[in-house]
């Protein structure tokens, strides 16, 4: 757990009234768009609680685009996102739902990348520009953006996490933290690994080459440490 700082309460430098429904927002569609790994050509978007009842006035709606299109909370174009996602040719579809007993500034992505790729994923706004991914892809799984982190997906059989493990302290990667989530004994699974140090192209290269892993994602920390 990293040690709070003052910014923690007063939020980030950003564009908007509101940390949580303009910088976390923002944040949740960057992360989203990361998690996806391509250009966004669809996004349905699905508002819970706050988020849902007042986000359009603190400008939710354009801080979710602007961070799928890959803005930062301080990108002056914010205002100006809905334009530029139409311009790309990027389709959003807004939604109000119930997620359940989720944080009240939570939101499901459920996107289209322009060569196919698809992704679904849920997140919160916890206040102060910070935020919590909670799934991806039907897995329950919990990071920050503050890390580099490390998404696996693969079969689960024994020792498949200790050969992750294995070859990360072999390239002097040291784990800060880990969530694995799977759908059953011998099922899929799913492995969030946050690190200290980045995460390497010839790691990426030695880990798809592993058995029983089907995809590798690596994403590089959002929120500046």
């Amino acid at each position: 757990m990293k040690v709070g700082s003052v910014f923690d309460l007063l939020g980030p430098v950003m564009v908007g009234p509101s940390s949580s429904h303009t910088a976390g927002a923002v944040r949740l569609g960057l992360m989203a768009a990361k998690i996806l790994g391509a250009e966004v050509k669809q996004a349905r978007i699905q508002l819970h609680g706050s988020f849902a009842e007042t986000g359009k006035g603190h400008g939710t709606h354009l801080a979710l685009t602007a961070g799928l299109l890959g803005m930062k909370p301080d990108d002056s174009r914010i205002r100006e996102a809905s334009r530029i996602a139409l311009e790309a040719g990027m389709e959003t579809v807004f939604e109000n739902v119930n997620l359940g007993d989720v944080h009240p500034n939570s939101v499901r992505f459920l996107l289209t990348g322009w060569g196919g790729e698809k992704a679904e994923i849920n997140g919160s706004s916890l206040g102060g520009g910070k935020i919590l991914i909670t799934a991806v892809n039907d897995f329950n799984v919990e990071f920050t953006g503050e890390y580099p982190a490390l998404i696996a997906i693969y079969m689960d059989y024994p020792g498949m996490i200790a050969e992750i493990t294995k070859l990360l302290a072999g390239k002097g990667i040291n784990i800060a933290q880990m969530k694995v989530s799977r759908e059953g004994k011998g099922q899929n699974a799913l492995a969030v690994i946050e690190t200290d140090e980045p995460i390497t192209d010839i790691l990426s290269s030695e880990m798809k080459k592993m058995p029983m892993i089907e995809q590798v994602m690596f994403i590089e920390p959002i929120i500046d440490i």
